[in-house]
């Protein structure tokens, strides 16, 4: 049985809520732009570090694989030491890596540096999404998370306009430098204004747990994000790219056995896919994550090589997609307090199907610059509506000391969902181009369809998530963190 203390023991009084997420979007806005700013600036990096392709593919690919492989553990290292400190710790990591990545001068220095810079990340996400959890109680935490999600889309496409804007004003290293006064200032924000205390599981940590998740999904991302590089043929002597997927799976496989018979806490608590509203959030969480990774490969490719845009220009094609993805979230995480959130994520899932499915016509047409922004900006709208609520359908109801391991499961979910959608819609690309050597736009436009056809298996996942609000089915007790607590459920937990 979990030692119910943690999730009874009161909580320091939070203060200002809203100005405490606005310094932890600080720093999750920064490590979601960094997701994507690299890609614009590959050309002139090449350049400057006189390195080929491959070498500067890794500068986007580690910092993907190091995000990606932590999230497990990053999430319980907030419950276990406090997600005040571990969120500040991986800022500082963050920021300093930063600074490395802008004055380095050899590729091989600048890999290093970003996979620092992964790490900083990881340690950050899984504990901005658990302190909305906390901060908020039910009836405002849609509103916050929605927020949080806006945050998420407009980082997320914010970074190819400024890394365009940047590479070709300043030169690629300012797509690193711009991080350093941001995270200070973030930094600074969270100290004063994100309050401590909150309430830590002091369990043995799975030390087994962690090892066999580690190299699996390490095994698992390497080999998705490589296989197109090696042509999902041989690393190096006997090792081939299938097999080290294979390996990836056999060791998660082994990784969720673990879970099951361990007799102590567990890294991830298995219990949490037993509750519809997570394991359905989550599912949908790869979906739309797979989407969105999957959007830029086939866009860049019509906006620079079809439409004939310099990387500015197509980064500021781009601005649609982020301002209405920044509109629709508030407004969608203030409706999920209010009905079901599964009806809103739905709606998003369905929106952002829509305006890529018109974007894929747009391409397959060789249409312009309006007909283009215009499905950007529906497919944004669609974006900004389903990521917050999803958030809130998937932790509402967790127990609070497991918030933590909830929110890093989810975006490791989410991750791998993103990783499977950039090698998934590569491989297509490839294929499609082999096909239509001569149409890139319609190669680019049917490979679009794949992210079409994974979203609307993702909103098949919305049909399941339960009806009733996430989070009202908490009794709400004063004392507790997010003023809430599930008595019913942390009997269950353990």
């Amino acid at each position: 049985m979990t030692d119910v203390a943690s999730n009874t023991a009161p909580a320091p009084a939070p203060g200002n809520p809203w100005a405490a997420l606005a310094a932890l979007c600080v720093g999750f806005f920064l490590i979601m732009m960094d997701t994507t700013i690299v890609t614009v600036a590959i050309p002139g990096m090449m350049a400057g570090l006189d390195a080929d392709l491959n070498r500067i593919t890794w500068v986007h690919s580690v910092y993907l694989l190091t995000y990606a492989v932590p999230l497990l553990v990053a999430g319980r290292l907030g419950d276990r030491f406090g997600r005040k400190p571990v969120f500040l710790t991986g800022m500082a990591v963050f920021t300093a890596a930063s600074l490395w990545c802008g004055l380095s001068g050899t590729v091989g220095t600048l890999t290093a540096a970003r996979a620092v810079q992964g790490l900083g990340a990881a340690l950050m996400a899984p504990q901005t999404m658990a302190f909305v959890t906390t901060l908020f109680p039910p009836r405002r935490r849609g509103a916050a998370l929605g927020v949080w999600g806006a945050v998420a889309g407009l980082a997320t496409t914010a970074g190819p306009l400024l890394g365009g804007f940047l590479t070709g004003s300043a030169g690629w290293e300012w797509i690193f430098l711009v991080n350093v006064p941001i995270g200070l200032v973030g930094l600074v924000m969270t100290a004063k204004l994100v309050p401590g205390g909150q309430p830590r599981n002091h369990r043995r940590f799975d030390l087994p747990g962690t090892l066999l998740s580690g190299l699996g999904l390490f095994a698992l991302v390497f080999g998705l994000q490589n296989g197109q590089h090696y042509d999902w043929g041989t690393i190096a002597g006997p090792l081939d790219v299938v097999t080290v997927i294979a390996a990836g799976l056999v060791l998660l496989v082994a990784f969720v056995v673990w879970q099951r018979v361990n007799p102590r806490e567990p890294l991830m608590p298995l219990s949490i896919f037993g509750r519809r509203h997570f394991g359905s959030a989550a599912f949908a969480a790869a979906a739309i994550g797979f989407a969105v990774t999957g959007l830029y490969l086939p866009l860049t490719l019509f906006m620079q090589d079809v439409m004939g845009l310099s990387p500015q220009q197509a980064g500021l094609l781009m601005v649609p997609i982020a301002v209405s993805s920044g509109l629709a979230g508030p407004f969608a995480g203030t409706l999920s307090d209010r009905v079901p959130g599964k009806w809103v994520v739905l709606g998003g899932f369905l929106v952002f199907a829509a305006g890529l499915g018109l974007l894929a016509l747009a391409m397959y047409a060789h249409a312009g610059v309006w007909p283009t922004a215009g499905a950007l900006f529906l497919a944004g709208i669609g974006t900004g509506a389903a990521f917050g609520p999803m958030a809130n359908v998937a932790t509402g109801t967790l127990p609070v000391e497991i918030i933590g391991a909830g929110a890093g499961v989810y975006n490791s979910v989410r991750q791998v969902g993103c990783v499977i959608g950039a090698a998934a819609v590569g491989v297509l690309t490839q294929a499609r181009i082999e096909r239509f050597p001569d149409d890139l736009g319609r190669a680019a436009g049917t490979t679009l369809l794949l992210p079409v056809a994974v979203l609307l298996v993702g909103a098949v996942a919305c049909l399941l998530m339960p009806s009733d609000p996430a989070g009202k089915t908490r009794a709400e007790t004063p004392g507790t963190a997010g003023g809430t607590t599930e008595n019913s459920d942390l009997e269950k937990v353990g």
